[in-house]
């Protein structure tokens, strides 16, 4: 089974170096996005830093919305997807194997770069650490709820738009105890308790999306 589920890894992972411009595109979204707010909102250092983490949540929210709509399309249109569901692996495995694809070429390169773009903001140097860790625990969620709206709106036109109406809503926890966790290290209160529910909502989102993800996809297979 884990064999399966690395195989499926390694496939998107080699057909997302070959399509890298998707990538970067994500990653570019981000960054152009938080350099504009200092244009919008005036040059007023505690103004940026009062809002640097909702800043950089809600534009990570919005450039991992940007990847999800390609998360299945391209095997659909091609017809690798059915191949896929004919394979002797669950096909919740599948899926599983997808969304880590995608948030290892969506999700850690935001990562990654959040904590430099956190500089540009005027962040408190307190926030970094947990900026980081409530960003990998709730990036992972994203891509998983992403992809259940992905295999929903699989064929169907402007599927983008109503993929962005889908999980939108879903998105809210996340972003709000993401970004209540940063709030409270930078002014020095207990982030346990913001923790554990991010926590609890990336192991909820990985039971249960995959399943979700899976009979959505069927039923656009059928």
């Amino acid at each position: 089974m884990m064999g399966s589920f690395l195989d499926i890894v390694r496939r998107d992972l080699r057909l997302a170096l070959r399509q890298g411009a998707d990538s970067l595109m994500v990653l570019a979204f981000f960054v152009v996005g938080v350099v504009l707010f200092p244009f919008g909102v005036g040059p007023e250092l505690a103004v940026l830093e009062r809002i640097s983490a909702g800043v950089l949540w809600v534009m990570a929210l919005l450039a991992a919305l940007l990847s999800l709509d390609r998360l299945f399309q391209n095997d659909y249109e091609d017809g690798s997807l059915d191949l896929l569901a004919l394979a002797p692996v669950p096909l919740p495995i599948i899926v599983l194997g997808k969304v880590a694809a995608h948030w290892l070429t969506t999700g850690l390169p935001l990562i990654a770069i959040a904590p430099l773009l956190a500089v540009l903001l005027n962040m408190n140097g307190d926030g970094f650490v947990m900026l980081v860790t409530a960003m990998a625990l709730g990036t992972p969620t994203l891509s998983l709820i992403g992809a259940v709206g992905a295999a929903l709106v699989l064929g169907a036109r402007r599927g983008g738009v109503l993929l962005s109406l889908l999980v939108l809503p879903l998105y809210v926890p996340a972003l709000v105890f993401g970004v209540s966790a940063v709030d409270a290290a930078v002014m020095g209160f207990e982030t346990r308790a913001q923790i554990m529910v991010l926590g609890a909502l990336l192991l909820a989102s990985a039971a249960l999306c995959p399943w979700a993800a899976s009979a959505a996809l069927r039923q656009a297979i059928e």
